[in-house]
């Protein structure tokens, strides 16, 4: 028992929005090894365009530690969570960490998409169809197609929402 709590693995943890950087900074601070993957991306406001650097996955940040150090880092600023599965922490593989870091040794060769598998099942989130609820028939770069089928007369509808819709996913029971 007492190794498998003094064995260190790789965690992710839930962060509250627009927070990884201060959990991350909180976390490393508390002497616990961080790893915040990030990108820079061009940002356009009305009067000007600017390189910023962002987290890569948002919400996301990802410690390698043992328990006692995931348990302190749930203290660090802006932490919700650590991601688990059947109510147990999650352990990443790491590999998978190896692997992600050196993706990121070459960011200009990296293509990032938040697409939606097709078949999912969601719910929109936002303005004109918001509560719509469908199943994503396509998606390409630009914008999504949601199709909606309405089984009591076989028809199906589709819907062509921007890129940036929020949308997120939901279970049956949800619905």
């Amino acid at each position: 028992m007492d190794n498998i709590i003094n064995t260190k693995h790789w965690f992710a943890l839930y962060i509250k929005p627009k927070h990884e950087f201060k959990s991350y900074a909180h976390i490393e601070a508390a002497g616990i090894e961080a790893f915040l993957p990030t990108v820079k991306m061009k940002k356009k406001w009305s009067d000007r365009i600017k390189t910023v650097t962002e987290p890569l996955f948002k919400g996301y940040l990802f410690i390698y530690a043992d328990e006692t150090e995931r348990l302190n880092a749930l203290t660090a600023t802006g932490v919700v969570n650590t991601v688990s599965f059947q109510g147990k922490p999650a352990a990443i593989p790491g590999w998978q960490i190896d692997n992600l870091k050196k993706m990121l040794e070459h960011p200009e060769d990296l293509i990032i998409s938040d697409r939606i598998p097709a078949g999912t099942l969601v719910k929109v989130t936002t303005p004109p169809f918001a509560g719509l609820t469908g199943i994503v028939e396509e998606q390409s770069n630009s914008e999504r197609y949601i199709s909606v089928s309405i089984e009591i007369i076989n028809r199906t509808v589709s819907v062509k929402l921007p890129s940036d819709s929020v949308v997120r996913f939901v279970e049956k029971k949800d619905l």
